[in-house]
């Protein structure tokens, strides 16, 4: 056997050894806050990002709330997304239909990030959540 393959070897062995190890100790796993299960619900927004959360709730009310998932036209040649529905599986929000709605613009087809605002389709009352339906404030 060559001298690089038994390296290799040996360091899959320790590396093996090290997992082992790790999972036979017990462990404790704090909660994350990516985990909907622990979404968090606040009755105001004062964080630092919901004045563009309202600036987009402006925008989107001007468009009517549309309903369908698609690109929509947005100010100074960029374009913002609505995935449709939010679904609220985790029943973190009060039971209604609710309609969801990136923040930010950006080029047609570029990747979403995690910031949304979520609608109730018949109050219109309005939540931002900065960290992909993991902590809402209500706007």
């Amino acid at each position: 056997m060559s001298t690089r393959i038994g390296r290799f070897l040996s360091q899959f062995a320790l590396v093996f050894a090290l997992a082992g190890t790790a999972l036979a100790a017990p462990a404790v796993v704090a909660p994350t806050t990516t985990d909907a299960a622990h979404a968090a619900v606040y009755s105001s927004c004062t964080i630092s990002r919901c004045s563009a959360a309202r600036t987009a709730f402006t925008g989107w009310q001007s468009l009517g709330w549309p309903t369908t998932a698609g690109w929509y036209s947005w100010p100074y040649g960029n374009y913002n997304y609505t995935g449709g529905r939010f679904y609220n599986r985790e029943g973190q929000l009060p039971s209604a239909t609710y309609s969801e709605y990136d923040v930010y613009s950006r080029n047609r087809g570029a990747a979403r990030d995690a910031y949304r605002i979520v609608v109730n389709r018949s109050t219109r009352v309005a939540y931002f959540t900065p960290d992909h339906y993991v902590t809402f404030y209500k706007l």
